[in-house]
C-alpha cells in the first residue's frame, strides 16, 4: 500500500533521505579521523594494555547501524516490521472491545 504523495511531499521525503546519508557519511568521516589519534594515544600512554580495540569496535557498530538505517537496510524494525505491529496491536484492541461489549 504506497502512499499517494504530492511532488511536493516526495521532495520533502527525499531531502530527509539525502539529510540522513549525508548524517552517515559526516559519523563515517569523524570515525576514519578520530580513530587513528585513539589508536596513537593508546600507544604513547598504555602500550600494554591496547584499549583502542574497544573504542574501534564500539564505534564500528555504531557506524554500522547507522549505515543500515541511512540506507533503508535495517535487518529489523523496518516499515513492514512497524506495519505488521500496527495491524497486531489494532487487531489486539478491536477483539478486546469485542470481549468486553460482550461480557
Amino acid at each position: 500500500m504506497e502512499p499517494n504523495y504530492t511532488q511536493a511531499e516526495r521532495y520533502y521525503q527525499a531531502q530527509k533521505r539525502v539529510k540522513e546519508i549525508r548524517g552517515f557519511y559526516e559519523h563515517l568521516t569523524v570515525y576514519v579521523l578520530c580513530n587513528p589519534i585513539v589508536i596513537v594515544v593508546n600507544y604513547m600512554v598504555s602500550p600494554g594494555y591496547l584499549w583502542y580495540i574497544w573504542s574501534v569496535m564500539g564505534w564500528g557498530i555504531a557506524i554500522i547501524l547507522h549505515g543500515l538505517k541511512a540506507f533503508n537496510l535495517p535487518p529489523f524494525f523496518n516499515k513492514k516490521w512497524e506495519e505488521r505491529k500496527i495491524r497486531e496491536i489494532l487487531e489486539k484492541e478491536k477483539t478486546q472491545r469485542l470481549e468486553s461489549h460482550g461480557n
